[in-house]
């Protein structure tokens, strides 16, 4: 496959993801998105976090992950949410547990559009 494909492949992913990303904003009243430009830019900069900062975090907090059976992987989905929401203009999260329900539902419509960015 050629690299443009490549690229191409993952921008259509992104702006998919984006959608995803304004239908969950629509669904949650605790999740504001000012427009669709700025969905591209949550989706963008979440799968650059999920490649980041995620396994870091994953790796760090091993112990509990385990001891809570994998459930601690939904604060750290959280806690992702709300550094993206921190850093882009436009992306407001109420609290913690609305970034714990978007992240859960931002990857139910991510796999019901077909779309999986790495993470």
């Amino acid at each position: 496959m050629s690299k443009a494909k490549e690229a191409l492949g993952i921008l259509a992913q992104i702006v998919v993801a984006g959608l995803a990303v304004i239908i969950t904003a629509y669904i949650l009243p605790g999740i504001a998105v000012a427009d669709f430009l700025t969905a591209i830019v949550i989706a963008a900069l979440l799968a650059l976090l999920n490649l980041t900062i995620k396994p870091i975090l994953v790796l760090l907090t091993i112990p509990i992950t385990i001891f809570t059976l994998g459930l601690f992987l939904l604060v750290i989905n959280a806690v992702i949410v709300l550094i993206a929401a921190e850093i882009v203009p436009g992306f407001i999260v109420d609290g913690f547990w609305w970034a714990v329900l978007f992240s859960l539902i931002l990857s139910l419509i991510t796999s019901l559009l077909g779309v999986s960015i790495k993470g």
